[in-house]
């Protein structure tokens, strides 16, 4: 027999509803919800490592240079005792040699033999020469130039002495520059030398002119490059036992022409050089003519 599918409200309660498939939901179901990347908080110096790299550079030049200011300051002020040795003997063996730019300190006073453009209101007139108290001081550098070829040359004159007719010799010493001295060699005792005035270019200079303060031989600068007599020659004498000039040995300086003693004492300008004091020459040997080669550039002996 068939069956009669039931109809009615009966019918309608057993069937389900099939399930919603509207297109807003089928897209969420299908999209996974959104997820945010987690925030990492680097540290400063790994977000900024080239200002820390420039820092660190910074730091190590300022230790490096505040090492290199110490380690100078401790080194000239409180040397060793045995840098000091070293030092010492070191400037005792400097050689003076030709063409040494120098100063010329006088031993008693420590005053520097120094010139200027400035002349003497009396005597000759010329450059004046004084002693300067400053060691840093740039018109105080002489150069030293050689006169070792000497010339003898034998005169006979007639003299009228008492109405008698005499005919003596004598002897004229006329020193020249050697053309064989160059650079480097070294200046024994007894070699008579040119000092140079290195800023006006002027010679080391004596003549019988009297000094302004003293009244002794005058000492001035004179002439030039092309300018120069015998007025300009001095003779080395070395202090003691040595036979070369070295640096801070004891000398003097012996005038050829006049016989004068490079001198200098503690009488003082007072108007055109205030302050510096005389230097002159005078025929005796005292202390006050003894002088040390102080500051200056040294050439090395040539061999």
């Amino acid at each position: 027999p068939s069956t009669v599918a039931p109809s009615g409200p009966q019918a309608l309660s057993r069937r389900k509803p099939p399930p919603s498939s509207s297109p807003r939901a089928s897209r969420e179901d299908r999209t996974e919800p959104s997820r945010k990347s987690p925030t990492v908080d680097y540290p400063f110096w790994q977000q900024n490592w080239f200002i820390g790299l420039l820092f660190l550079m910074a730091m190590g030049f300022l230790g490096f240079a505040l090492f290199l200011f110490l380690s100078l300051d401790l080194d000239q002020g409180s040397p060793s005792s045995a840098s000091a040795a070293s030092s010492s003997s070191t400037s005792q063996n400097v050689e003076i040699t030709y063409g040494t730019v120098l100063k010329l300190m006088h031993e008693k006073t420590k005053f520097r033999l120094h010139s200027h453009d400035v002349p003497y209101g009396s005597g000759s007139g010329q450059q004046s020469v004084t002693g300067f108290p400053n060691v840093d001081d740039s018109n105080s550098y002489w150069e030293l130039l050689v006169i070792t070829r000497i010339i003898v040359i034998s005169e006979s004159i007639k003299l009228n002495s008492s109405l008698i007719l005499r005919e003596v010799e004598i002897e004229i010493v006329r020193p020249e520059p050697d053309t064989s001295a160059k650079q480097g060699d070294t200046i024994p005792s007894g070699t008579i030398i040119k000092l140079q005035h290195m800023r006006t270019r002027k010679w080391l200079h004596s003549h019988l002119h009297a000094s302004p303060i003293s009244g002794n031989l005058e000492v001035s600068c004179f002439g030039g490059e092309s300018e120069s007599d015998t007025g300009d020659y001095w003779r080395l004498i070395i202090e003691g036992s040595g036979k070369t000039w070295k640096q801070d040995q004891k000398i003097r300086l012996q005038h050829v022409d006049t016989g004068g003693y490079l001198h200098s004492h503690d009488k003082k300008y007072a108007r055109i050089a205030g302050g510096q004091q005389e230097v002159c020459g005078v025929r005796e040997k005292r202390a006050d003519n003894v002088w040390l080669a102080a500051e200056g550039v040294y050439l090395p002996i040539t061999e």
